[in-house]
């Protein structure tokens, strides 16, 4: 895809769409997980995790995040009833850059694309004085800001552990993280910098990341991008979802967890059908 395609790319909410149509082709789903799934670093709700069990039984189902491997274990594996066909779950934690299968019995970590110590040192140099040129460098925080995940440096605005509601209320429009992003990427043009969840910003090796995800999981399960219906909150062109959509995959906004789960209640019928 072209620059100016990329740049013309907008990506619609799902009730824009021709559901049905979408549905027709896919053949693997792939979702974003804070503000897809869950709430920032919250469990999946009951009912989410039974809609999301379900998928199971119907496709091959994957989870994109900039969070941590443990992030995927606490807010959805823990979450999952007893009967999730556990085979059929892929897990792309920071950003892609690592990847989990299930093995029969644990999760079994397939690749991991670490930074070198220099660069996740430069990182989290460049995020903290920036940060703090911005005013994004909060005085009062719950945790600490910067986290080495080793395959990505992430920072967190209000901490890690912030309440929910404070790190939604925080950047409602985007624009902060945006812009911290912008003046970091200026510093580490050799690095992906992506404004991430609610409060943060995530960097990782250059090409490494949703769109090279979901590149993975065709390599992996055969089945091409075209079919992969990816499912995420942040579609815009900032947005850490996006490069999944440019890299060609049936890209559906949502706005919150409780539109995907409406999503995923007609996904599930139409699948059926």
């Amino acid at each position: 895809m072209g620059e100016q395609d990329q740049q013309a790319l907008v990506v619609p909410s799902w009730r824009q769409q021709d559901l049905a149509a979408l549905c027709a082709r896919t053949q693997l789903m792939a979702f974003d997980l804070d503000t897809t799934l869950a709430r920032s670093k919250t469990r999946m709700s009951n009912q989410m995790a039974l809609q999301f069990a379900a998928l199971t039984h119907l496709r091959p189902v994957a989870i994109v995040s900039g969070g941590r491997f443990e992030q995927f274990r606490d807010q959805v594996l823990a979450a999952l009833p007893a009967d999730t066909n556990w085979s059929q779950l892929h897990l792309m934690p920071t950003s892609g850059t690592r990847y989990y299968r299930w093995d029969g019995n644990d999760w079994e970590q397939v690749y991991a694309h670490d930074l070198s110590p220099e660069d996740r040192m430069a990182a989290m140099d460049s995020l903290e004085q920036r940060a703090k040129e911005l005013g994004a460098w909060e005085e009062h925080t719950w945790g600490p800001r910067l986290e080495d995940r080793g395959s990505q440096i992430t920072f967190s605005a209000l901490g890690q552990q912030a309440p929910v509601e404070a790190k939604e209320a925080w950047d409602p429009t985007n624009e902060r993280k945006n812009a911290l992003a912008l003046a970091v990427s200026q510093d580490l043009p050799h690095l992906q910098v992506r404004s991430g969840g609610s409060t943060s910003v995530d960097i990782s090796a250059k090409g490494i990341d949703k769109a090279y995800a979901v590149g993975q999981l065709a390599r992996i399960t055969g089945v091409p991008v075209a079919h992969m219906m990816f499912v995420g909150d942040r579609m815009d062109s900032d947005g850490n979802d996006y490069p999944a959509a440019l890299a060609g995959t049936m890209a559906l906004r949502v706005s919150d967890p409780d539109d995907t789960l409406e999503l995923l209640g007609q996904v599930e019928s139409l699948l059926k059908a």
